[in-house]
C-alpha cells in the first residue's frame, strides 16, 4: 500500500483530498469487501503489476492459457435457476477468458466527449491506462486482451487476476484492472474490478443479473454505501483508509450469445444521462 507523497501530481492531490473531505474512513478490519490494492506514485501501465508482484513476492504468469476473469461463474451466488438460464458460452468465456479474442467500438454522448478528453489529458496519458479512444469512427476495432495472474510460489494460490486490455492501433492501454468477486454488506454478491491509482484505486461493484434470454448483466447501479456501485479509494500518511461512494455514476454491461459468438454492451452514466456506450464483439480463437 502506498501514501501520500509531496512528489506526487497536483491533480492526485485535490482528488484524495476531495475523497478525505467527502468521503469516509475504513476500519480495514471490516472493509475486505471494498478494499483492493493501491497503486504508487511514479507507476505507470504495466509498471504496478510488476511492483505489486515484488511487495508481496508474488510470481507473474504472463499470457496464461485456459485462465478465466473467475475461476467458475458458481462464485458470483447466483441461485440454481438463474445459474442454469446462463448460456454455456458466457459460462465458457468467463472461466476462459485467455482463449477469446475481441474486437472493440464505442460512442460517445456528444455533451460529455469534452470530458473524455479530460480525463485522457489529467490521468490516462500519465497513468498509461484508462485510456478511452475519443473518436466515436473507433468500429470493430481488434484489442489485445490478456489475463495475468500473481502467484504465491509456494502454495501456487492465485492472489490476483489483472485483466490487460490494449487498443495496438494507438499503443494505448484501454484497461488494465484485477478481477474478483466480494460480498457486498448486504449480503450479495458482486464482480469487483480494481484500477489501480497513485496513493488509491477506483474500484467498481458490479451486482450480477440473469436476463430472460439467457444473458449476464453486471450492474453497478446501487443507490448507497455498501451497495454495488462506484468508489474511490485511498491511504494517507498516517495509512489510514478513506473512501469515497459516488452514486452519479454508473455501469452496466450486458453479455449475451449469438449464433456467430457472444457480444458485450457497456454502458457508463453519469447523473442519469449516457456517456460512452463501448461495445465488444467476442469469439473464441481457433
Amino acid at each position: 500500500m502506498s501514501r501520500i507523497s509531496f512528489n506526487q501530481n497536483k491533480q492526485d492531490w485535490v482528488t484524495q483530498q476531495w475523497v478525505i473531505l467527502r468521503g469516509k474512513q475504513l476500519n480495514s478490519d471490516d472493509s475486505s469487501w471494498l478494499l483492493g490494492p493501491f497503486g504508487r506514485v511514479g507507476d505507470a501501465g504495466e509498471d504496478f503489476i510488476y511492483q505489486l508482484a515484488q511487495e508481496e513476492q508474488l510470481v507473474i504468469l504472463r499470457n496464461c492459457t485456459h485462465a478465466g476473469l473467475l475461476s467458475s461463474l458458481s462464485v458470483l451466488g447466483l441461485s440454481p435457476e438463474n445459474q442454469a438460464k446462463i448460456d454455456p458460452r458466457i459460462v465458457d468465456f468467463y472461466e476462459q477468458t485467455s482463449e477469446y479474442n475481441l474486437r472493440m467500438s464505442l460512442r460517445w454522448n456528444p455533451i460529455f466527449k469534452c470530458c473524455g478528453y479530460l480525463v485522457n489529458a489529467l490521468f490516462s496519458h500519465r497513468l498509461k491506462q484508462l485510456h478511452i479512444p475519443i473518436k466515436n469512427k473507433l468500429q470493430d476495432e481488434p484489442i489485445t486482451s490478456e489475463i495475468i495472474q500473481l502467484i504465491a510460489p509456494q502454495t501456487k494460490e492465485i492472489r490476483y487476476t489483472f485483466w490487460l486490455r490494449t487498443l495496438p492501433s494507438q499503443g494505448t492501454i484501454v484497461f488494465s484492472g484485477v478481477y474478483s468477486t466480494c460480498l457486498l454488506p448486504t449480503g450479495k454478491k458482486a464482480v469487483k474490478a480494481v484500477f489501480p491509482l497513485p496513493n488509491g484505486n477506483a474500484t467498481v461493484l458490479m451486482k450480477p443479473q440473469v436476463g430472460t434470454q439467457g444473458e449476464l448483466i453486471l450492474d453497478s447501479s446501487g443507490n448507497q454505501w455498501g451497495e454495488a456501485g462506484f468508489y474511490f479509494l485511498l491511504q494517507d500518511s498516517k495509512e489510514k483508509y478513506w473512501a469515497r461512494f459516488i452514486p452519479s455514476f454508473k455501469d452496466k454491461l450486458v453479455v449475451q450469445a449469438h449464433s456467430n459468438g457472444l457480444t458485450a454492451n457497456q454502458q457508463l452514466k453519469l447523473w442519469g444521462l449516457p456517456v460512452v456506450t463501448i461495445s465488444y464483439a467476442i469469439k473464441r480463437k481457433e
